[in-house]
């Protein structure tokens, strides 16, 4: 089987089997929660979104990955775990406005990841960092699709 193959079954598997773990576990337990804190436990996996700055280090790759791709998918990925922590602590106080931060980085963080899977080019050189697109971008995705649900629910 060739790489790119087997990167997009691992993807596609990987979205596939989060999304029916948020359907069966995650969406029951989030519904019955208020909205803040059900974005409080969504937006908590992206606080760790730090990882991506793997991208920019020598040696975890078989060879440099394209800067065109390492730069901006490292420093979004930077971007959106700081946005994410702001989030974070803006839930936690109850401050006004803090749906505004949570679609800033909701908004910012989604597009992120789609611009980092827009580069299939520099996927045979992934080498040890091919668990983050495979494993914790889907996980992240969903998280994604499941924080647009909350913050466009009637719920408070």
């Amino acid at each position: 089987m060739e790489i790119l193959s087997i990167f997009g079954l691992q993807l596609v598997f990987s979205l596939l089997v989060y999304s029916l773990i948020a359907n069966w576990l995650v969406m029951p337990k989030l519904n019955s929660l208020p909205r803040d804190k059900a974005l409080f436990w969504l937006i908590l996996p992206h606080t760790s979104r730090h990882i991506g700055l793997s991208f920019l280090v020598p040696g975890l790759a078989t060879s440099p990955l394209d800067s065109a791709f390492s730069v901006p998918t490292a420093y979004g990925d930077l971007l959106a775990a700081v946005l994410a922590l702001v989030a974070l602590v803006a839930l936690r106080s109850g401050r006004k406005g803090v749906l505004a931060l949570v679609w800033l980085f909701n908004v910012a963080g989604t597009v992120d990841l789609l611009l980092a899977l827009s580069h299939p080019e520099v996927v045979p050189n992934f080498g040890a960092v091919w668990f983050i697109p495979t494993m914790l971008v889907p996980l992240l995705l969903v998280s994604h699709f499941l924080i647009f649900k909350q913050l466009l629910s009637k719920k408070t």
